[in-house]
């Protein structure tokens, strides 16, 4: 048996003298849980939280270190519908297992696979989401010593398990692997 949809209020818990006619933020965590519910879950997506965030200080400085880029953008793939900037939310153009490619070709990443506000976001630009171009004119300048060889991509799952357990050991064995010091997230 199906439940109708939940409704929720983007609103809600917010504070009561925030200018609602004219919003300066973007309320992606209740838009987030509409959504989950909408498209089928059983209850509001929960966020992952912990009591004790690992930190670790970087070992030598930034302008000497060797960065590696990871993030959850999706490979184009002609099979798997519109998945341009304009596109409407694409679960199919998700991808299901880490992936890894070199840092010196620029991939045809998209994001049509993400729940993200398309009314507000700038997509059309791969380096709003995408830095590596970014990140090899940081090389060049001198204020990272260099990019890795390859980039890292991680599947938006919506599992926090599969997350943990799987997809996050296997981006960090990589990451060793390229003996990288530090790693820029995008999660898009």
């Amino acid at each position: 048996m199906t439940e109708a949809p939940v409704s929720v209020n983007p609103n809600q818990g917010m504070p009561d003298d925030i200018d609602r006619s004219h919003p300066s933020f973007i309320s992606y965590i209740e838009r987030t849980r509409a959504h989950y519910l909408a498209t089928g879950f059983d209850n509001p997506y929960e966020w992952a939280h912990f009591q004790h965030v690992p930190f670790t200080p970087l070992s030598k400085p930034l302008a000497e270190s060797r960065i590696g880029l990871i993030t959850t953008a999706a490979e184009f793939d002609r099979t798997k519908g519109d998945q341009g900037p304009n596109a409407a939310y694409n679960m199919g153009a998700k991808f299901h297992a880490v992936f890894t490619r070199p840092t010196d070709t620029v991939p045809d990443l998209r994001v049509s696979h993400i729940g993200y506000d398309r009314r507000n976001a700038q997509v059309e630009d791969l380096n709003a989401y995408f830095p590596m171009q970014r990140l090899h004119e940081a090389v060049s300048a001198g204020r990272i010593g260099e990019l890795a060889t390859n980039f890292h991509a991680v599947p938006t799952l919506r599992s926090q398990r599969k997350t943990i357990e799987r997809d996050a050991p296997e981006i960090l064995e990589r990451l060793r692997k390229e003996e990288i010091d530090a790693a820029v997230l995008v999660a898009v």
